[in-house]
């Protein structure tokens, strides 16, 4: 159960302890760093992981600062929810979030390829030419949602992102602090949490404006074998028989719950529609898998495909029929790259590292 907000406020000031105390130790901790990366595999684990935490607390640290100095800004948070201070938020996570990323990028070798073409409503750069989206994604591995935040917020696109998240990751200060003030939504767990839920999305989705991009993860959580088997159980237990035979069909993906993608749509019948799929992380589902998988070296795959508004069905049974061939399409795409992807050096020429890289042109709308 996710404790009160009083409860949380309490975690901003412990991690300036620990960034304080991290920097005081800093040549304590590397000597032992170094010593222990002698004896894991892969290259200096250890050093990788300390320099990365410290980083990580320095941002959160400059985050929480920020967010302190934009309330007082706000008039001690009278306009907080005005557009200038929104976009102030926003600016924050921007250079958060780039930071982060690029620090991952270099600390842990990621790089990024985006296969096939880019999606044409976020290339054209021309501003008031473009419409609101819904990003329906895939779930798997972690930092996943950082990633397509990241993506969605980066110069070249320079979306404002609403997210649909679940409410434990307001443990993170950042997260707790600067997308409450932003439109979002954290999803809870309990009775009547569903339609909560997809009211709350609806009315994200009917405020979009052309600037703006609603992320949706409608698998609700991040893929796993045993989740899947559940999954499909539940489907079964409530006699839906065809949903059953899609999602069995579906080796890599957890059958997608059509109730807040058909809120958001509805809400917003103005918005395009791009699917992401992406591939590298899905084996890292548990602090074990994650701590054997770093330092990572990984290339993560990217694929975008773009459905216009006018192409969107708006009738239930043929959204939630269409939005299971989507996925049909994103499992088949996985399992395609995953099989097929080159070794490191053979697509050294074809990557580009986060953050940064030449962008794709055009778009796919199958």
């Amino acid at each position: 159960m996710l404790p009160p907000r009083r409860v949380r406020r309490v975690i901003g000031p412990l991690l300036i302890g620990a960034l304080v105390a991290g920097v005081a130790l800093l040549p304590l901790l590397v000597v032992v760093a170094g010593i222990v990366s002698v004896w894991l595999p892969g290259r200096w684990r250890a050093l990788r992981l300390l320099a990365f935490a410290l980083v990580y607390l320095a941002l959160q640290v400059a985050a929480m600062g920020a967010a302190a100095v934009l309330w007082v800004l706000s008039g001690f948070g009278r306009r907080l929810r005005t557009p200038r201070f929104q976009a102030a938020h926003y600016t924050v996570l921007r250079l958060v979030l780039d930071a982060l990323m690029r620090t991952a990028q270099r600390l842990f070798a990621l790089r990024l390829v985006t296969d096939g073409e880019s999606w044409s409503p976020l290339d054209d750069g021309v501003p008031g030419s473009t419409n609101a989206m819904v990003v329906l994604s895939r779930h798997a591995g972690p930092g996943d949602s950082l990633l397509l935040v990241h993506t969605l917020m980066n110069r070249d696109h320079l979306r404002r992102p609403r997210v649909v998240l679940k409410d434990v990751l307001q443990l993170d200060p950042v997260i707790d602090v600067h997308l409450n003030r932003l439109p979002n939504h954290f999803v809870s767990s309990g009775p009547g949490a569903g339609e909560r839920s997809e009211a709350a999305i609806a009315d994200l989705a009917r405020g979009l404006g052309e600037e703006d991009a609603l992320l949706i993860f409608p698998e609700g959580a991040n893929f796993t074998p045993a989740r899947r088997t559940r999954a499909i159980q539940r489907l079964r237990d409530r006699g839906h028989a065809a949903a059953v035979d899609r999602a069995e069909a579906m080796q890599r993906v957890l059958p997608p719950r059509p109730g807040g993608v058909a809120a958001a749509l509805t809400a917003a019948p103005h918005a395009d529609v791009v699917f992401v799929a992406h591939t590298g992380l899905e084996h890292l589902s548990t602090v074990r898998d994650i701590w054997r998988g770093l330092p990572m070296d990984k290339t993560l795959h990217l694929r975008w495909w773009s459905v216009p508004a006018a192409d969107v069905p708006r009738e239930e049974p043929q959204l939630t029929a269409w939005l299971f061939g989507w996925w049909k399409t994103i499992d088949d795409w996985i399992t395609t790259t995953s099989a097929a992807s080159p070794p490191a050096t053979e697509r050294r020429s074809a990557v580009r590292r986060l953050g940064g890289g030449r962008r794709a042109q055009g778009a796919v709308a199958p």
